[in-house]
């Protein structure tokens, strides 16, 4: 028996709708990179496009040619990473020129795809930083002949409102675009830069954990719908007495006689140590059923005490849109952040798609 990742492609399309709508600027991309966030890069690209998206970014070439692939010719697939010296994506890929190394590099190559100019205005990351850019602004030629799409920052505080450092990046992003590059349309916003407000707003907004059902607006009900729900069978349920450990270090004694649901799902899956203990959960029958013992790499221990009916075969379900399964809800019980737990999916889920 194994455990099923269902991804509703439905949401994912609704999602990207809902930030067109309010982006105050102009077109917005799809961020599909890491096998988008661990869902399938085909299927969801594939998605977005039938939807209307036109750009794509992605990490790394590979990335962007499976892309290519599933959404065909006629749209924008940006390599945030660049490419590798001596690479070259024709007429696929356009790459992102992350430094003056790569605006030589890429003007060695025929500018088939054109080119994304990246700026460095806070990350301290990728892109030109400020040397560079008062490099580049006293040598304009340096451009020349590099057909370049957009000019592009990133955001590092777009999730904290009143960070002083949004409105600096944008001041900084604004100046420098207009004194590197004047008329080349601009990029700025991220998922959460799309909900600070028109002063982010820019020619293409870049979205990627929005789209996956992740709450852009840390603190504030979320906007985005849920797009995944994993469940993982029940393989075995053990009756155990009172006083009973479950589990690796015995980290878990049963305080009264208890029925222990054993699932077909880990750490080796995606479905992290770090959940074990603390108060972790899952959904049997519609009914709450919580995490014993520690999280082991194939297996996952539930006490079903409570739920009767509970038998091997049934399906648990471990991450969902109910209260406290969200991925958001999953990370913060993991202390770490939504991302991490979507692109941590491991590839022995079957997946199927809504």
């Amino acid at each position: 028996m194994q455990a099923v990742l269902r991804i509703d492609l439905a949401a994912i399309r609704a999602n990207w709708r809902a930030l067109v709508a309010h982006h105050a600027g102009g077109a917005v991309a799809g961020v599909v990179k890491a096998d988008a966030y661990g869902l399938g890069a085909v299927a969801v690209a594939r998605a977005l496009a039938e939807a209307g998206c036109r750009h794509f970014l992605v990490a790394h070439p590979s990335e962007g040619f499976t892309v290519r692939g599933a959404v065909g010719p006629g749209s924008m697939i940006a390599v945030l990473n660049g490419f590798a010296p001596g690479a070259d994506g024709g007429a696929l890929l356009t790459p992102v020129l992350n430094g003056l190394d790569d605006l030589a590099a890429h003007a060695a190559r025929p500018p088939r795809a054109g080119a994304i100019l990246h700026l460095d205005t806070g990350m301290a990351r990728l892109g030109l930083d400020a040397r560079e850019q008062a490099l580049l602004a006293a040598e304009p030629g340096r451009l020349a002949g590099l057909d370049l799409r957009y000019v592009m920052s990133h955001l590092a505080c777009a999730d904290e409102p009143e960070h002083p450092l949004n409105a600096a990046q944008a001041a900084r992003f604004a100046a420098a675009a207009a004194r590197i590059a004047p008329g080349v349309p601009r990029s700025l916003a991220n998922s959460s830069g799309i909900f600070l407000g028109a002063a982010f707003a820019s020619d293409l907004a870049r979205p990627g954990c929005a789209l996956y059902g992740i709450n852009p607006t840390p603190g504030q009900t979320n906007p985005m719908r849920q797009a995944v729900r994993l469940e993982a069978p029940i393989l075995q349920i053990r009756e155990i007495p009172a006083g009973a450990t479950v589990g690796y270090g015995a980290s878990w004694a049963a305080p009264r006689p208890s029925r222990i649901a054993t699932v077909a799902a880990g750490y080796a899956d995606g479905y992290l140590r770090a959940f074990s203990g603390g108060g972790g959960f899952a959904l049997l029958d519609g009914q709450a059923v919580p995490l014993v013992g520690r999280v082991s790499m194939d297996l996952t221990t539930f006490d079903v005490t409570e739920v009767p009916a509970a038998r091997p075969g049934g399906m648990v379900t471990l991450m969902g849109d109910a209260p406290g399964l969200t991925p958001d809800d999953l990370a913060a019980r993991a202390g770490t952040i939504g991302y991490e737990i979507l692109t941590a999916l491991g590839a022995r889920y079957r997946r199927e798609y809504l």
